[in-house]
């Protein structure tokens, strides 16, 4: 049998660092930062042209964001994907675990890539290079990383000290030990001996190797892992592990649960941990600033994307997604504009980002979790106006799509047609709204909406009423399988 690869794709990420443009309901891997593609798809196809043999991908995600990485997923022609839900949480180690469960499955034989939905690499050709080295290693047992050769003292990143090399012919060397992310003064040490590379948050492994070394190691991540993997329940493109056995994993990162312990002359492991130097233009764009440094800049070192002008302004990324930004006399910043945030940082101060994050959180503005513009399963809506009893809506109703069979305690809701033809259940009658109608839907009034037709239905909501929140919604029926937390 021929060498299959087996792509992981972990998304279980947030951005925080990268708001107001990346929300907790529509994170960073969600959004075409560096090209038109987003960086979930950019991930997906990294391996299009390679030689080898490329399964569908094995995506882990939050619940919440699984019909954008399914409809990403459409839109790229990529179908049989394994999209693994994660209800809550619990870092890195036990989402492999659950890819290695899914890939022991249906293709024991493959090699795991672990990919990170959320990094840029710009010489795909270099990285097609080091995987098949890297799919020799980890078919030898080997559990295999991918170290960036670093090219600055870089304080953002852990490190990875070399050790000796598998072969003198190969790049390839066991890992003596993972650092973490070092003070500048230790940075400049590392890079100047030559020993030390940056860690990607790249591996590769065959899924038994991966599963020997959790259970071993960490068998209560294994355990939980395995339970909740058993007792999942497949909802339509979904696997939907078991919440609570899922919970009680304990939560850690691949590196700290395995590959640390896997590392250096004492290692206890049944497999060694290896490094393979990568050279391909890789970032994991963490931060604003990360992105002006991937960006195309212009004379003057600017990172531009919108509607942007520039005048004796100098080394700044300004990212305009509504309006226009006209910057003058700025040098080291960053502007990032949207329709219902504005940030503005120096872009040495970018990784405090988080902070502003965590402060809308505690806050619970909305601004942390959406963007006024919200996607559904079924289309989207807009915020346009609110008062202190009312709100108003844009609803656009994908064709053939449909809101669930719900009602409101707290509130009514008029709805105006601008086009398109809505089917309106309203209790018990049924009937049709076209351009230019409305209806109205009583409080406590069993109510659906649908779109039979061809083209998207649009039309404005207007609710009234002591409780506006997206949670008063019971949900009768839903062709999405949502629970009552959205609309």
């Amino acid at each position: 049998m021929s060498q299959q690869i087996q792509p992981v794709i972990l998304s279980g990420g947030s951005g925080s660092r990268l708001w107001p443009l990346s929300r907790a309901m529509y994170p960073k891997q969600l959004l075409p930062l560096v090209t038109d593609n987003t960086m979930l798809q950019e991930t997906a196809l990294r391996l299009k042209d390679i030689d080898i043999e490329v399964l569908p991908p094995v995506i882990v995600c939050n619940e919440e964001h699984r019909f954008f990485v399914a409809e990403q997923m459409r839109q790229l022609g990529i179908e049989n994907s394994t999209i693994i839900l994660e209800p809550v949480g619990r870092n890195t180690a036990p989402a492999l675990t659950l890819a290695a469960l899914a890939t022991q499955k249906n293709s024991p034989d493959a090699i795991m890539l672990v990919m990170p939905a959320d990094h840029v690499i710009n010489d795909i050709d270099i990285f097609h290079q080091v995987v098949k080295q890297g799919m020799a290693l980890a078919a030898a047992e080997y559990l295999v990383t991918f170290g960036i050769q670093p090219n600055a003292p870089e304080t953002g990143y852990g490190y990875i000290k070399t050790g000796t090399q598998i072969t003198q012919d190969e790049p390839a060397c066991l890992i003596d030990s993972f650092v973490e992310k070092p003070d500048a003064r230790i940075a400049q040490q590392y890079l100047d001996s030559g020993d030390y590379l940056w860690n990607s948050g790249l591996f590769m492994m065959t899924a038994t190797s991966w599963l020997d070394e959790i259970k071993t190691l960490n068998n209560a991540i294994f355990s939980a892992s395995e339970k909740s993997f058993n007792n999942a329940e497949l909802d339509n493109d979904f696997c939907r592990v078991d919440k609570a056995a899922f919970e009680a994993s304990p939560s850690d990162s691949i590196d700290y649960a395995v590959m640390e312990k896997a590392a250096g002359a004492g290692a206890t492991t049944h497999h060694k941990a290896v490094v393979i130097p990568l050279d391909a233009g890789w970032s994991d764009v963490g931060v604003w600033s990360t992105l002006w440094e991937v960006g195309n800049k212009d004379n003057q070192g600017n990172v531009t994307k919108g509607d942007v002008s520039v005048h004796e302004t100098e080394n700044s990324l300004l990212y305009s997604s509504e309006r226009y930004i006209a910057a003058v006399g700025l040098k080291d910043t960053i502007v990032v504009e949207t329709a219902d945030a504005i940030l503005v940082a120096n872009k040495n101060n970018a990784q405090d980002v988080k902070k502003v994050v965590e402060a809308l959180k505690k806050q619970n503005r909305d601004e942390y979790q959406n963007h006024r513009l919200v996607y559904r399963p079924w289309g989207s809506y807009e915020c346009i106006d609110r008062g202190e009893r009312y709100q108003a809506k844009r609803i656009t109703v994908n064709p053939g799509a449909a809101l669930s069979l719900q009602l409101h305690h707290h509130r009514a809701e008029h709805w105006i047609v601008v086009s398109g033809t809505a089917e309106v259940t309203r209790g018990d009658d049924v009937f049709l709204v076209t351009e230019n109608e409305s209806t109205y839907i009583p409080l406590g009034t069993k109510h659906r909406l649908q779109n039979k037709g061809s083209i998207p239905l649009e039309m404005i909501e207007v609710q009234s009423g002591s409780y506006l929140g997206e949670d008063d919604i019971v949900r009768f029926e839903d062709i999405y399988g949502r629970s009552d937390s959205s609309k």
